[in-house]
């Protein structure tokens, strides 16, 4: 039988739940002998505040990108572990949509399917601080796995 799912593409910051999201897609990963994209979006949505704003911007910038590189590293590592096909990808977005790049992508590389971690907020939780996924399962045409964080709070009901 052909295997469902044979590109598997799995954003990934250093929350928790992305953790979470990873874990489940290297699990996928092995069972349908599939690859995955590991993909971090830098997103430096900046007010620069006096004269030397344009400075710390840019070294904002570089840590943010350095950081996003050693997430994947990282990540990487642990899918080599894991004996999973890898490759990693660092997208950048100024002041756009983080949910929007990942759709791009996952488009752009024709994934079979994303698997991404949620913190599952919904409500007040949710307008405030917005939701990546969200806009990843409205917009996309690539079947979606939400992966919810195990811990649950008053705050994110």
């Amino acid at each position: 039988m052909e295997p469902l799912y044979k590109k598997i593409l799995v954003p990934i910051d250093e929350s928790e739940t992305s953790q979470l999201g990873l874990q489940e897609a290297l699990r996928i990963a092995k069972n349908q002998h599939a690859s995955i994209r590991l993909v971090h979006v830098v997103h430096d949505f900046l007010v620069a505040a006096g004269q030397g704003g344009a400075l710390y911007a840019s070294q904002l910038r570089k840590d943010l990108r350095s950081c996003g590189e050693q997430i994947l590293k990282s990540a990487a590592s642990l899918a080599r572990d894991q004996q999973v096909d890898s490759e990693t990808v660092l997208l950048e977005t100024p002041a756009g949509s983080v949910g929007a790049m990942i759709v791009e992508d996952a488009e752009r590389w024709s994934a079979d399917l994303i698997v991404l971690g949620t913190h599952g907020r919904r409500g007040i939780h949710r307008l405030v601080m917005g939701s990546d996924a969200e806009h990843v399962v409205r917009t996309t045409s690539v079947p979606v796995l939400l992966v919810r964080s195990t811990a649950k709070s008053v705050s994110q009901r």
